[in-house]
């Protein structure tokens, strides 16, 4: 790390949101003391670090033998489970794992998949720095509340519901409903959900069961495939809530169902109980 390992900047909390890459809310779910000062702390470690593991990453995408920093990169997987950012773990752990091995292609593989995305994160991060010290707006108050904060819409930024249908009249119902609490993202082709979760980082899933190309249930593996979303809420929207269909999406990691058509009301309810859960 740099000799400026102690500073510690401010961050505009929302422009973070909007970073498909780090996963705040989970963060948040997961550390419930976690204060926003503190998350800034470890977001500061990450630009001390960052430029020695571009180095790193550069010279093993190189094969350059005297610009292979290993250790850099090991101080930044641990830094990223903590900060929620899971998108770039597997190819750093697989450039130190394929260095100790000796295996020096496939450590070159990995650090090309990486070396684009890593750099643009940082300038992302960078973009979002506002000033030095710990003491910005929000620094003493935990991460969960600023979030819970930010997705009533307190400060102009809402959480993000991913409502899948392939009919555009429930997709049109779903956001007639939500859209003043939530920003709600419409998918009526389920097949182009791995595309969409490369964009945008929803804080909740609406699943269709019955759809042509992709089931709610098919959805399911491929959602928890993206590691940012292991355990984002998915809700069921379905016109079958039989019990053998409930126990099925129970088991496959859905936290609740909703029957079609649905009750307003309901669809609210069960949206704010488990998007902050």
């Amino acid at each position: 790390m740099s000799a400026n390992d102690s500073t510690i900047y401010d961050f505009n909390l929302t422009a973070l949101l909007r970073l498909s890459d780090l996963n705040l809310s989970r963060v948040a779910k997961e550390k419930k003391g976690l204060t926003v000062g503190e998350y800034y702390k470890m977001l500061s470690q990450f630009l001390s670090l960052a430029p020695d593991v571009s180095e790193a990453i550069k010279g093993f995408a190189a094969d350059d033998s005297g610009n292979k920093d290993w250790k850099s990169i090991k101080n930044m997987i641990a830094l990223f489970k903590d900060l929620g950012c899971y998108k770039y773990i597997h190819d750093l752990d697989a450039i130190r794992n394929a260095h100790g091995r000796g295996d020096h292609k496939s450590a070159a593989v990995h650090a090309e998949n990486i070396s684009q995305g890593f750099n643009t994160l940082y300038s992302q991060v960078m973009s979002a720095k506002t000033a030095k010290g710990p003491n910005g707006p929000h620094a003493d108050s935990t991460l969960l509340s600023c979030l819970g904060e930010l997705g009533e819409g307190k400060t102009g930024q809402k959480l993000l519901v991913l409502a899948v249908d392939d009919s555009p009249a429930i997709l049109e119902a779903v956001t007639a409903v939500l859209n003043n609490e939530y920003n709600v993202f419409k998918l009526p082709k389920p097949e182009m959900i791995k595309n969409v979760l490369k964009q945008v980082n929803p804080d909740l899933f609406l699943l269709d069961y019955h759809m042509p190309e992709l089931n709610g249930f098919e959805l399911i593996p491929i959602i928890r495939g993206f590691e940012e979303h292991k355990d984002t809420p998915i809700i069921f929207l379905t016109s079958e809530g039989t019990v053998d269909n409930i126990t099925a999406a129970v088991g496959l990691g859905a936290c609740d169902f909703i029957v079609k058509p649905f009750n307003p009301d309901q669809l609210r309810e069960k949206v704010a109980k488990h998007i902050m859960r």
